[in-house]
């Protein structure tokens, strides 16, 4: 069973946005493993809270200008 799992930024996307990675992540996936994969692929968006990782040595905090709206 293909498994991607995606970690973005809380509230970095809205809903049509994960959902559009889903389906062209699957579709990335069927084109190389075949159309009988699709049933059995899995995409997991997981969102991780503002200060839960870093970069660049710094707790990141995402920017207001980068948030999701709607």
């Amino acid at each position: 069973m293909p498994f991607a799992n995606i970690k973005v930024p809380q509230a970095a996307l809205s809903s049509a946005q994960k959902a559009d990675i889903i389906h062209r992540l699957t579709d990335l996936l069927v084109e190389y493993m075949s159309e009988a994969a699709r049933p059995h692929t899995m995409v997991l968006i997981e969102e991780v809270p503002d200060g839960g990782y870093g970069r660049a040595d710094e707790v990141f905090v995402i920017p207001d200008a980068y948030r999701a709206t709607g």
